[in-house]
């Protein structure tokens, strides 16, 4: 009885394996987004399902950021874009945003140095000098560390908001064409995207959203004009390597017009 127990588990232990990497090689065989942005959604909801204080939710969903960050290293992803915190989370109790910000600096304190090791270059996109001063300069450091790395660029979306973004980016514009140096004719979308926080990367390919919600919550809404949107039931802490490489494939069996016909894209 236990060799056959041990040999069913030995054979499940191998299927697991042989799926896992039939998804990689599916996937490597196809066009790998260069840019995957993901709104991290339903960590309070998972918790409390389970009885649990909405900060467990959180913590949890780190796990998911740490599996979702190793397989796009792995499989060529080059930037990744996570909504880690939006200028309208500051609305929630602020016992929650309180925990929310030592989280994140302790995670980040925990993280960076294995980051760095991986050749992963760490970036923010938000406004840091308004949240607390303690988790803004842990966040700076490890931007500092990684800054010169080539790998996968993990970029965070903290205490973000797009509109906001291209108030300020028209605002840099419009200091541009006060000055002289820009002439309002010469206002074009290059202009606009270099202004932009993002201006240097590109727009994401594929942007994923979790907990079942259908918006985009202000989160790049510039950059994903031409963007494949994946949405999933599933609440980000149970968001995980196979359910990534699920959103990619569906990705890749999309037929991708930018305003062309079929006809057109086959030439």
């Amino acid at each position: 009885m236990y060799c056959l127990q041990a040999r069913s588990n030995f054979a499940r232990l191998f299927s697991g394996i042989n799926m896992k990497e039939s998804a990689i090689d599916q996937v490597l065989k196809g066009h790998v987004p260069e840019h995957v942005a993901i709104i991290m959604d339903g960590n309070g909801r998972w918790a409390k399902i389970r009885g649990l204080p909405r900060i467990a939710g959180h913590k949890e969903g780190i796990n998911s950021v740490r599996e979702i960050t190793k397989v796009c290293g792995e499989i060529g992803v080059k930037h990744l874009t996570l909504y880690t915190f939006s200028t309208e989370n500051w609305k929630r109790p602020s016992s929650e945003v309180s925990a929310l910000m030592h989280l994140l600096l302790k995670t980040i304190k925990e993280e960076i140095k294995e980051l760095h090791r991986k050749g992963v270059k760490f970036t923010i996109i938000g406004d840091l000098d308004t949240i607390p001063s303690k988790t803004a300069n842990g966040l700076r450091d490890g931007i500092e560390l990684t800054k010169t790395n080539a790998g996968l660029n993990l970029n965070l979306a903290l205490n973000y908001g797009s509109r906001q973004e291209i108030v300020e980016a028209m605002k840099i514009i419009a200091h541009q064409v006060k000055s002289g140096a820009v002439l309002p004719e010469k206002i074009d979308i290059e202009l606009l995207n270099n202004s932009l926080l993002t201006n240097n990367m590109p727009d994401p390919e594929l942007l994923i959203r979790t907990s079942g919600e259908h918006r985009l919550s202000n989160f790049l809404l510039w950059q994903i004009a031409y963007t494949e949107i994946f949405m999933t039931d599933l609440f980000w802490p149970e968001f995980r390597e196979d359910q990534l490489l699920d959103s990619i494939l569906d990705f890749q069996s999309r037929e991708r017009r930018f305003g062309n016909i079929k006809e057109m894209i086959q030439g």
